[in-house]
């Protein structure tokens, strides 16, 4: 049986799941959020916390077991605490600056970058160089972080570009470094 499937899914205050159909619908303070159950997998509820269970054991619902306990578990944090992600920018002149749901993004490109947010998801500049992304859906954070860290990725040589905060950038010795050692 799998270890993380069978760990219940701790539902905070003011979390309330409902399954309909096969489809699972997690409704907090945060907002709601819904994923379709595989078939072969149910959800039982209680009063504090929520299991997934398997009707059999076939490979398919061993597959999914973990994984759909695990994004049911995200539904439940995102509706009660929400996810943020932070993402860095380093370079010179390179900053950013929110107007309305727009992200305005100046990159050392010959034109800013202006990236249009998801709804559901909002963002907050600090000091011009550091974006904080806040969802109460993780898979959309994490795609929407993706995203604007792809519109200029860190380099390896001076470390410019759009990094996560707890990304650490390994950095290469330039061309001046290299060519010293020769005699």
């Amino acid at each position: 049986m799998s270890r993380v499937g069978r760990l219940p899914v701790p539902l905070d205050k003011g979390v309330k799941i409902t399954m309909l159909d096969g489809l699972c619908r997690v409704e907090g303070p945060k907002g709601k959020l819904e994923t379709r159950m595989p078939p072969g997998l149910t959800l039982e509820m209680a009063t504090d916390h929520a299991v997934v269970k398997r009707a059999g054991d076939s490979s398919e619902d061993r597959a999914v077991h973990g994984l759909v306990r695990k994004l049911i578990a995200n539904m439940a944090q995102g509706v009660s605490r929400g996810f943020t992600r932070v993402l860095e920018i380093n370079g010179v002149g390179y900053r950013a600056e929110v107007r309305g749901s727009n992200i305005h993004l100046t990159l050392g490109y010959s034109h800013p970058i202006i990236y249009q947010l998801p709804p559901g998801v909002s963002a907050r500049v600090d000091r011009q160089v550091i974006i904080t992304l806040e969802s109460a859906d993780r898979q959309l954070l994490g795609a929407v972080a993706a995203e604007i860290r792809s519109l200029r990725p860190p380099e390896p040589y001076k470390g410019k570009g759009i990094k996560y905060a707890e990304e650490t950038i390994r950095r290469k010795a330039g061309k001046a470094a290299a060519g010293s050692s020769g005699g």
